[in-house]
C-alpha cells in the first residue's frame, strides 16, 4: 500500500505530474495502466524464502495481501510524486479511516491534539470519541489563529491538526506560520489537503509532517469508490506504517485501480471544477437573498490574503449564507433543483448541494450567520445551467422567506 517517489516528476507541470506518476514499468509491464493483482496468499518456494521474507523490509515487495500488490503501489506512488519532498504515501479504504489512523500513529495516552474549530465533522467525533477514549486530549483553535498557536501548544501538546480551508466555512490557515511554530516546539503536524490536494496546495514542501486527503473527492472524482491517502515527509512515514500494519489498514485492488484511473483526469478536472465554481460564486454574490458567500479566491472570505499568498489555484466546493429565512425556506431552494443532486461527499463530475449548520460543530469559535447556509459542490456541468439552476431555486427561497 506505500509508495516512494522517485525520478524527476516533480518539477513537471500538474498535468504531467497526474499523467505519469506510479507507472513503473515493472509494475505496468508494457500497459498504459497498472493491471488489478488481486491476492490473499504470497506463495514461497522454499520454508528459507518464507521466512526471509518475514524478516525484511516488505516495502514494494510481495509479502501478504494486506500489505498491497503493484496495483496498490502504484497509486502511493504517484500520489508521493505529487508531493515535492515527500517520503512515502499509504492508502486507506476512506478519508476518515486516513485522519484515524494517522492521528493514532503520532498520539499516546496523555498526550494532547491542538485541532482547528472548522474542522470536518467526523474529525471531531473521533477526537470527542475513540481519541478521548483513549486518554487523548483535544483542544479546538481558531482556525484564524496563524503564528499565535505558539500560545496554545503545551507540555503535552505532541499533533496540530489543520484543514485549509475548513470543510463548511472555508476559513484559510496560516499553515506555514503553524507549522514554524509546531516544528520549534518538537509538535507534529498534519493536514487534511481534501480541498486543494496538492496540486493546488504543496503541503509537503510549505512543511507539512502528514498530508491528508480523502481520495474518494478529487482523485477518484467519479463518486464510485471510497479511498484515502496520507503522505508522510521524510523521517515520518515509519511510524504511519507501523500504526497501519497494527490497525490491518488495506484497501481493495479495485478501489485503488481506480483511484489510478482517476488521478489521471484530476488536473484537467479541477481547472474546471475550479472556474466554474468561482464563476457561480462571483454570481451569488450579487444576487438578491443571498447575504454573503464563501469561497477562498473571493475577497471578505476569512483568509483570502493567504489563499492569495499559498494556493496555486482553487477547487469547486464553497458555501453561501441566506439573506433571512428559515429551514423551510432553504428547502424550498434546494429541493426543486433540477441540477444539482442532494447528497453528501463532493468532487465528483455531478454538482451537489446540501444544507448546513456549521454552529452546530463549533467549541473554540462560536459561528454566526444571517440566515441558512448551503454548500454547493460545482461539478462539470455547463456554468449557464448551473447558474439557471440556482436562479430558479433563489426564486423559490425568497417566496418562501416573504
Amino acid at each position: 500500500m506505500s509508495g516512494a517517489g522517485e525520478g524527476r516528476n516533480g518539477d513537471k507541470g500538474a498535468g504531467t505530474r497526474v499523467v505519469g506518476a506510479g507507472r513503473r514499468p515493472e509494475w505496468t509491464q508494457r500497459i498504459v495502466n497498472p493491471p488489478v493483482w488481486r491476492a490473499s496468499t504470497i506463495l514461497y518456494d522454499t520454508v528459507e524464502e518464507l521466512r526471509a521474507t518475514a524478516g525484511r523490509d516488505t516495502h514494494h515487495k510481495l509479502f501478504y495481501g494486506r500489505r498491497g500488490t503493484p496495483t496498490q503501489w502504484s497509486l502511493a506512488d504517484a500520489l508521493t510524486q505529487l508531493e515535492p519532498g515527500a517520503e512515502a504515501t499509504l492508502l486507506y479504504p476512506s478519508g476518515v479511516a486516513a485522519i484515524s489512523t494517522a492521528l493514532l500513529g503520532v498520539l499516546s495516552p496523555g498526550d494532547e491534539l491542538l485541532l482547528v474549530d472548522s474542522a470536518y465533522d467526523p474529525t471531531r467525533h473521533l477526537a470527542d470519541g475513540l481519541l478521548k477514549r483513549f486518554g487523548i486530549t483535544t483542544r479546538y483553535y481558531d482556525p484564524m489563529v496563524g503564528a499565535g498557536i505558539a500560545e496554545l501548544i503545551g507540555p503535552n501538546t505532541r499533533a496540530i491538526f489543520m484543514e485549509s480551508p475548513g470543510s463548511l466555512t472555508f476559513e484559510v490557515q496560516d499553515v506555514p506560520a503553524i507549522v514554524a511554530a509546531a516544528k520549534a516546539r518538537g509538535v507534529t503536524t498534519l493536514l487534511d489537503n481534501t480541498w486543494a490536494t496538492p496540486l493546488l496546495f504543496p503541503a509537503i514542501e510549505l512543511g507539512v509532517d502528514y498530508t491528508i486527503m480523502a481520495c474518494t473527492k478529487y482523485v477518484v472524482g467519479h463518486s464510485d469508490a471510497m479511498l484515502g491517502s496520507v503522505t508522510a515527509a521524510p523521517g515520518k512515514f515509519a511510524a504511519l506504517r507501523n500504526a497501519s500494519y497494527q490497525l490491518g489498514q488495506h484497501v481493495s485492488p479495485d478501489d485503488a485501480y481506480l483511484g489510478s484511473r482517476g488521478l489521471r483526469t484530476m488536473a484537467v478536472r479541477l481547472d474546471r471544477h475550479g472556474e466554474s465554481a468561482l464563476a457561480i460564486a462571483r454570481w451569488l454574490g450579487e444576487q438578491p437573498g443571498v447575504a454573503r458567500v464563501l469561497h477562498p479566491a473571493l475577497p471578505g472570505t476569512p483568509g483570502h490574503d493567504i489563499f492569495a499568498r499559498d494556493f496555486r489555484g482553487s477547487s469547486g466546493l464553497f458555501s453561501f449564507v441566506l439573506d433571512g429565512g428559515d429551514e423551510a425556506a432553504r428547502a424550498a431552494l434546494i429541493d426543486g433543483l433540477e441540477l444539482f443532486a442532494i447528497g453528501y461527499s463532493w468532487g465528483g463530475f455531478e454538482s451537489l448541494a446540501v444544507p448546513i449548520d456549521p454552529e452546530r460543530y463549533r467549541s473554540a469559535t462560536p459561528w454566526q450567520a444571517e440566515g441558512p447556509m448551503v454548500r454547493l459542490q460545482i461539478g462539470l456541468e455547463d456554468v449557464d445551467d448551473l447558474i439557471a439552476d440556482l436562479d430558479a431555486g433563489l426564486a423559490r427561497f425568497r417566496a418562501a422567506r416573504g
